[in-house]
């Protein structure tokens, strides 16, 4: 029985900031954000969308009816969660009217927690082969504003139906895994922004993938000449590229033209998007596949996905025929052509709006953001969600 992505699809906020003109702002030279990190682009998350919305608005364009009632376990990977106890899937669950009777919880283990969630989800479908499983990446990459890592921030979700006999990408059961606790980018629970040892975070993600892509090869016998892609965890672009370049020196020629050709589609909407962190694996994954028009049925894609502090992986998956009848490439087209571009002082001014702390009431204006499902507040320190479809 094949087990793997049947449905993929994701969301943004419907702001962006333009690089070039952050870059001005800070008096640093343009290129080393649109050439030396590769970003062009950064998504700005307003204070109605947090990582519940942005997972329930990415879910809510890929599943019909009948997913809704298929669904029975809901994972949720994040490390920016809304509450320290209750779980941002339970608030999707309910957004999206999702069978009742189902398992839903959060997963954190930095930008890992996604795949962990397919992992886990692999094993459910094993055993219940008539279920679906949704899984989620969400997540607002916050550093500070002129902070060392305010370039690589960003906002976004991309939501996962995990099914038996899956229409895009068959999931293969060999896979390489590594732990290590160290301290390359963490953020205290005390902390609405994230702390990064930068150099040491580049190092790690490096020595991660060349030890998992060794062990990779050992236990499966594959090596580059097996693979038609590679898709990488992408806090920014040119990261993936400085841990693939020496490794890719032990493949041919033509490896090397094929795996870089197909980087650079990779790469599409996270220049665009920037940083969400659980879900950066799989909006390179999208970019692949719907911005590569020849990717044959039968295709290997390798996929790299790194969570500092740190858990890091390397899987494997197979495109199926026809996948692309399964894409919603020109929604996600249209979605990042319709956002609007904010100055950077608008930028500082949304960075700078935070919900209440202190137990007071606050309402958003909801009908100021295009997005179906907002934050419409807090009261009596309970978050208030709607679906503005819902309503209708």
């Amino acid at each position: 029985m094949k087990i793997g992505i049947d449905k993929i699809g994701f969301y943004v906020p419907d702001l962006y900031l333009d690089m070039r003109k952050l870059a001005a702002a800070r008096e640093i030279e343009p290129d080393k954000f649109t050439i030396g990190i590769g970003q062009e682009k950064m998504a700005v998350a307003p204070i109605t969308q947090d990582a519940v919305t942005l997972a329930a608005n990415a879910a809510a364009s890929i599943l019909d009816e009948t997913d809704k009632e298929k669904i029975d376990l809901v994972l949720f990977g994040t490390e920016t969660g809304v509450d320290h106890s209750k779980a941002a899937a339970v608030y999707v669950h309910h957004l999206l009217g999702l069978n009742p009777a189902a398992r839903s919880f959060e997963i954190k283990q930095a930008c890992y927690g996604a795949t962990a969630g397919i992992q886990m989800a692999k094993g459910h479908i094993a055993l219940n082969p008539e279920s679906k499983v949704l899984v989620l990446g969400s997540d607002i990459a916050r550093y500070g504003l002129d902070s060392s890592g305010e370039s690589t921030q960003g906002a976004g979700a991309v939501a996962l139906l995990i099914s038996a006999e899956p229409r895009i990408l068959a999931l293969e059961d060999k896979s390489a895994y590594l732990t290590a606790d160290i301290m390359d980018f963490w953020r205290p629970l005390y902390s609405n922004t994230a702390y990064v040892d930068g150099k040491f975070s580049n190092e790690q993600y490096s020595l991660f993938f060349a030890t998992v892509w060794q062990q990779f090869k050992e236990k499966s016998g594959l090596t580059f000449k097996d693979f038609e892609a590679l898709c990488f965890h992408l806090p920014y672009t040119k990261m993936g590229l400085k841990a693939l370049k020496p490794v890719l020196e032990e493949g041919t020629s033509e490896d090397k033209e094929r795996l870089l050709n197909h980087y650079q589609k990779s790469i599409g909407y996270n220049k665009v998007v920037g940083n969400i962190y659980t879900g950066s694996l799989y909006l390179s994954l999208l970019s692949l596949l719907e911005q590569k028009e020849k990717l044959a049925a039968g295709s290997r894609i390798g996929l790299f996905s790194y969570g500092s502090g740190a858990v890091g992986e390397f899987f494997t998956g197979i495109l199926q025929p026809d996948y692309q009848k399964h894409l919603n490439t020109n929604q996600h087209t249209e979605m990042l052509a319709a956002r609007r571009e904010v100055s950077v002082a608008e930028y500082e001014v949304i960075f700078q709006q935070t919900l209440p702390v202190d137990g007071s009431n606050l309402l958003s204006e909801t009908e100021k953001d295009s997005a179906a499902i907002c934050l419409a507040g807090i009261v009596n320190n309970q978050r208030q969600y709607i679906n503005k479809t819902a309503e209708k």
